[in-house]
């Protein structure tokens, strides 16, 4: 709603790619427990220097004992494998935006301001770069003095005068909010007049490396069309500058009254001295545009674009422009995956892309002129790659036993092994269970094959008989992945509290072709449940340690409605936990942010005839009768995807009906688990909730 096996076969027959958690002796490791898990380090995608020898990066981490986040700033010697910190840890807002300011000088982002570090180790980085308002996303062009950022600004585009329109904020008599159009408030945050924008400044380094002198900013998007209503004014979502600094493109929606029923996302095109009007390279399309790329010398920007209008999944095509003759033509249009993300190679011939299949997620390569694909990278997840030379990439990569680290890998043939660079998290991983994610297949609904995966829980014994917990993604448009999760959704998190751990892409997954994905149009309760239920039967028929009497089941967001259509249709669970989920279908398109979402999923608008059967058919509460099961609840205060109402009408249903149900609410969460001490918190009452409900006799309910 709104998210190769022969390379690392090599590899790990080289000896490179040892897991963090396990040994041959599966018995001896400790299960992961939460303040571990919670504890874990987690770097940022590197950003390489042009000389391609180095690399920054970025390390947080949360202290459970102390209830705070600490960040610091490394470097990386791409060559060795050597990690130097640069930075103290530092409290607080995490470190971001690592960047190079020159050979010998790195920048880094830290609570709104720009500092800059010399690469001596474990020192503190001096003031480079600060505004009356925070910059947030900020880069640098050294050839040209340059450093573009977003930064919130009012309706005149102005940095200047941010602290006046505060001030006047601030002596107001009343605390009124008048809306007229759609959004009045999107994910977490209600409409206000400040939106972000994107800058560029000429920020010099000085000869001695010290401060240089400022120029004034320049707002890159002054030139758009004035908007009519200033609670939804032009706001950048991301953007790209070209290696020389000339150019910059930038990803906005434009604003409209529309703007809760339509995905057209833009792309412009703008020169970074704002010498010229920003220029619209997305019009022929009504769907969202994104991650825009230049070419390694400039000449070409590419992008990825969906261009069926009101579908947030819709396959994602690849659009090369060129710069000088504005030119542009649509690449791999035969290519039945949809990438997310890509950069391109150094002789700009090839985009490498990143793209969900069967659960992993690939480098495939693309070659610009003819569409030709090949893959690079196999089994496991591929979060991040940045180019590092001719011949190799600098990837971050992830498996269902590793945390995410990060690793080169070769460009010129496939199956080259990965080489590894860091190791986050050996020392704190070494002596833990994390086990591995076995895949099956099975013939799920249509009778089309589905794929899912299984972990065995911690201290396993064939012999013995297993809970089994099956987590359902959201999305639902999304796909579980083999990657190590760090929020609430960790499959070895509930295989180390002794469940056999299920995961099923069901139909509506993306990695699997886009018709698979499309087919979940009108089919929310229908053929994901199918999927679940025949791949529940599948793993119990398949393995002979699950105790089919001990089943539950969890989910959040689309994984929450899952929970409550369960609760409408069968008993076959001891326990169900729905985070952030949706119970009634007619209500929840009422009050959600984004309309477009229900009107293609769901088919159509509840307030017309031939809209509401499409609404009631797979509504929860139409069968509100028929719940039985106990649930665990969970909702943030500022889900405006899905409202709290949307829990908080089944566990009133639960509760008045004698059915066990629990809620937990968070007054600071969202759609999601963002602060460390609730994620705690979180896996505290779930992994009771389902544990309260496995145990044979099951323990008495705290309801």
């Amino acid at each position: 709603m709104r998210f190769g096996v022969l390379v690392f076969a090599a590899a790990a027959a080289a000896g490179v790619l040892a897991a963090e958690g396990g040994n041959a002796n599966q018995n001896s490791l400790k299960p992961l427990d939460s303040h571990l898990f919670h504890s874990l380090n987690k770097i940022s995608p590197p950003i390489v220097l042009p000389d391609q020898t180095r690399a920054l990066y970025t390390t947080s981490r949360y202290d459970p004992e102390k209830n705070k986040s600490f960040s610091f700033l490394s470097l990386l010697d791409t060559v060795s494998g050597e990690s130097t910190q640069l930075t103290p840890e530092m409290e607080g807002e995490r470190i971001s935006s690592p960047m190079w300011l020159n050979e010998n000088t790195a920048g880094y982002v830290f609570k709104g301001a720009l500092y800059q570090h010399n690469l001596q180790p474990n020192i503190n980085g001096t003031l480079f770069y600060n505004t009356t308002v925070g910059i947030s996303s900020a880069t640098y062009r050294a050839a040209t003095g340059q450093l573009f950022f977003l930064a919130d600004v009012y309706s005149d585009g102005n940095i200047s005068s941010v602290a006046g329109y505060k001030e006047k904020e601030k002596n107001r008599t009343d605390s009124a909010q008048v809306f007229d159009n759609l959004w009045a408030r999107h994910w977490n945050k209600w409409m206000t007049p400040v939106k972000a924008n994107l800058f560029s400044v000429k920020v010099p380094l000085a000869e001695n490396g010290g401060l240089g002198q400022a120029a004034r900013e320049v707002n890159l998007m002054q030139g758009l069309a004035p908007s009519v209503d200033p609670l939804l004014r032009w706001e950048a979502e991301g953007y790209a500058v070209s290696s020389d600094g000339q150019h910059a493109a930038y990803v906005v929606r434009s604003p409209s009254p529309d703007l809760s029923w339509s995905t057209n996302v833009d792309i412009y095109l703008v020169p970074c001295n704002g010498s010229g009007q920003p220029e619209l390279l997305t019009e022929a399309y009504k769907g969202a545009a994104s991650n825009p790329v230049f070419s390694a010398d400039g000449s070409a920007l590419a992008w990825l674009q969906m261009e069926t209008p009101g579908y947030e999944s819709d396959i994602r095509r690849i659009f090369v422009r060129n710069i000088t003759t504005g030119q542009t033509h649509s690449v791999a249009r035969d290519w039945d995956l949809s990438p997310h993300f890509m950069i391109w190679s150094a002789d700009s011939s090839v985009l490498y892309t990143l793209v969900q299949s069967r659960g992993d997620s690939k480098v495939v390569t693309v070659n610009v002129l003819t569409g030709a694909r090949a893959e690079l990278t196999g089994s496991g997840y591929i979060a991040s790659i940045a180019r590092l030379g001719t011949d190799r990439l600098l990837a971050v990569y992830t498996n269902t036993t590793e945390t995410h680290d990060i690793y080169t890998i070769g460009v010129n043939s496939v199956g080259a092994p990965m080489r590894r660079l860091t190791q986050a998290n050996r020392e704190k991983l070494h002596d833990v269970y994390l086990g591995e994610a076995e895949d099956f297949w099975f013939a799920g609904a249509r009778n089309e094959q589905v794929h899912g995966w299984m972990v065995r829980p911690h201290g396993f014994n064939a012999s013995q008989k297993y809970p089994l917990a099956l987590l359902i993604h959201g999305g639902p448009q999304q796909a579980s992945g083999h990657a190590f999760s760090y929020a609430q959704w960790n499959p070895n998190m509930y295989a180390s509290a002794g469940f056999v751990t299920v995961q099923i892409n069901f139909h509506g997954s993306p990695g699997y072709g886009q018709n698979f994905t499309d087919s979940i149009r009108q089919q929310w309760g229908g053929l994901p449940y199918e999927d679940l239920m025949k791949g529940v039967d599948h793993v119990i028929a398949t393995y002979g340690f699950i105790d089919a009497q001990r089943l539950v089941a969890l989910g959040g967001s689309f994984g929450g409605y899952m929970a409550n259509w369960l609760n409408a249709n069968t008993d076959r669970f001891s326990a169900l936990v729905a985070h952030d989920g949706e119970f009634n279908l007619i209500s929840g398109y009422y009050s959600t942010d984004e309309l477009w979402f229900a009107e293609h999923d769901i088919g159509g608008v509840p307030f017309t005839a031939n809209g509401r059967p499409n609404y009631e058919r797979f509504n929860p509460e139409r069968l509100a009768a028929k719940f039985k099961t106990p649930t665990l609840f969970v909702h943030g205060a500022s889900d405006f995807r899905l409202s709290l109402e949307q829990s908080l009408a089944p566990w009133t249903l639960l509760r008045r009906r004698g059915i066990p149900a629990r809620l937990v609410y968070f007054e600071n969460e969202d759609h999601w688990i963002n602060h460390a001490g609730n994620s705690v918190r979180w896996y505290s009452e779930v992994l009771g909730w389902i544990s309260q409900w496995t145990t044979s006799p099951p323990a008495p309910s705290h309801g």
